[in-house]
């Protein structure tokens, strides 16, 4: 599977921004999907997760109840919504396949990944 990020930007703090994975390839709706990010001189960590049907997703303490993550199958696209920007969430965010387990947080887990948008929060 082909991933594709987009939807990364320059906000404030306090504001939104949507970011967007398209994918290619009809078995979509089987992967696990997973957002991840990685600032400068960090390690990619882990932001959120979804199930193939979007029944089921996980995200990580540091974004909870202020990012959100769905997809649509019959797009094949998974959404990061993130709300109540901080500057700390400054990073290249990734989306992510091909986990053979249920929330799978280490980056290594996963086969496939997008190119990575930039987000950047200023104070």
């Amino acid at each position: 599977v082909q991933l594709q990020a987009c939807g990364g930007g320059l906000v404030q703090a306090g504001g939104s921004l949507r970011l967007s994975c398209a994918a290619s390839g009809r078995t979509f709706s089987s992967y696990v999907l997973a957002w991840f990010r990685q600032a400068p001189g960090k390690e990619r960590e882990f932001v959120a997760t979804i199930s193939g049907s979007g029944d089921s997703t996980y995200v990580a303490d540091s974004v909870k109840g202020r990012f959100t993550i769905s997809r649509d199958n019959a797009k094949n696209t998974v959404y990061l919504q993130m709300n109540s920007l901080k500057p700390e969430d400054t990073a290249v965010y990734y989306c992510a396949a091909g986990s053979t387990r249920w929330a799978a947080l280490s980056w290594y887990e996963y086969n496939y990944w997008g190119q990575g948008t930039e987000v950047t929060v200023s104070s």
